[in-house]
């Protein structure tokens, strides 16, 4: 008698972990669209079979090149990836200056030493902000194209998010701390898990002389109200991600607004704000990163006009 195994299922933490998708944006596909369609396990407890999660990270790819869940969802494994394919063409069939050429070959090549070394080496030569303006776009662009493709495992993504964390970071402690205006407080909603835009934000305004304040991703609305309000600061600054829902993100900014002071402003940024139809009243939108260096600009000339004592004072 021959007995078959069963198959390999994940439960939903261990998905969230392999695919980058929120538990929340599980369970919002699974309402909403019927895919993914777990099964349970003996605690009752969701269990997400393979071909399942290999179709989850095909979606989640191409999402993060731009495309809308609903358009992609329903799409077979191999249709997902002749679009991943078709997406990554154009660029992917040129070849890569330096740095971006090196730097993907470190990844592939799992060489952990070499990558913060040229992360560093870079930011050194460039400085901060021409670093994140100029190399830091083209080069995610190269890795969204390889990961679109297939050509990148998730462990090595990540590995290049969290040296580039590391490198980013050091720079921005290397600058002295600020004492001018505006305060800038930066975080994401609950279920946002993406953080490294507001640290690139983050080091944009630094060099400014803004002060930064970092809540890290997933801070409840109630929080982000107390720490605002504690900190005294001027600016609320949020990212979100393609993947994030977007009536949940306009729902919680609608509260948010209404909890913060009016003469906090609100900057909203991150991929979802390609998806944004009408700017809910109070929020300003920064569709890139070098719009956060006009928004701040913006800012200060409202301030300068409105309170040029407390502005010199300041």
């Amino acid at each position: 008698m021959v007995f078959e195994a069963p198959p390999l299922t994940l439960n939903i933490s261990a998905v969230e972990r392999e695919t980058g998708l929120s538990k929340d944006v599980l369970r919002v596909w699974e309402r909403r669209y019927g895919f993914p369609r777990p099964g349970r396990d003996d605690n009752g407890e969701r269990a997400y079979v393979a071909a399942d999660i290999a179709r989850l990270r095909a979606i989640k790819r191409l999402m993060d090149v731009g495309l809308r869940p609903g358009r992609v969802i329903h799409a077979s494994l191999p249709e997902l990836e002749a679009m991943a394919s078709a997406r990554a063409a154009t660029r992917g069939g040129q070849s890569r200056p330096e740095p971006e050429h090196g730097i993907l070959t470190m990844l592939r090549s799992h060489d952990a030493a070499g990558l913060q070394h040229a992360l560093a080496t870079l930011l050194m030569r460039q400085g901060l902000q021409k670093f994140v303006l100029e190399t830091l776009t083209p080069l995610h662009r190269a890795i969204g194209d390889a990961w679109t493709r297939g050509e990148l495992q998730i462990f090595e993504e990540h590995l290049y998010t969290e040296q580039l964390q590391v490198a980013l970071r050091t720079a921005i402690n290397a600058f002295p701390r600020a004492v001018g205006a505006p305060r800038v407080l930066l975080t994401t909603f609950p279920g946002e898990q993406h953080a490294l835009g507001l640290l690139m934000v983050e080091a944009l305004l630094v060099p400014e002389g803004a002060q930064c304040i970092s809540l890290g991703a997933q801070t409840p609305l109630e929080d982000i109200r107390g720490a605002a309000l504690a900190h005294a600061v001027d600016v609320v600054a949020l990212s979100f991600s393609a993947v994030f829902p977007l009536r949940q993100a306009t729902e919680g900014l609608a509260v948010l607004r209404r909890q913060l002071p009016p003469a906090v402003t609100l900057w909203v940024g991150g991929e979802l704000t390609r998806r944004v139809r009408r700017v809910p009243p109070g929020v300003t939108l920064i569709p890139d990163l070098a719009a956060s260096l006009d928004a701040l600009a913006s800012w200060r000339q409202r301030w300068r006009e409105a309170a040029p004592a407390q502005y010199n004072a300041r």
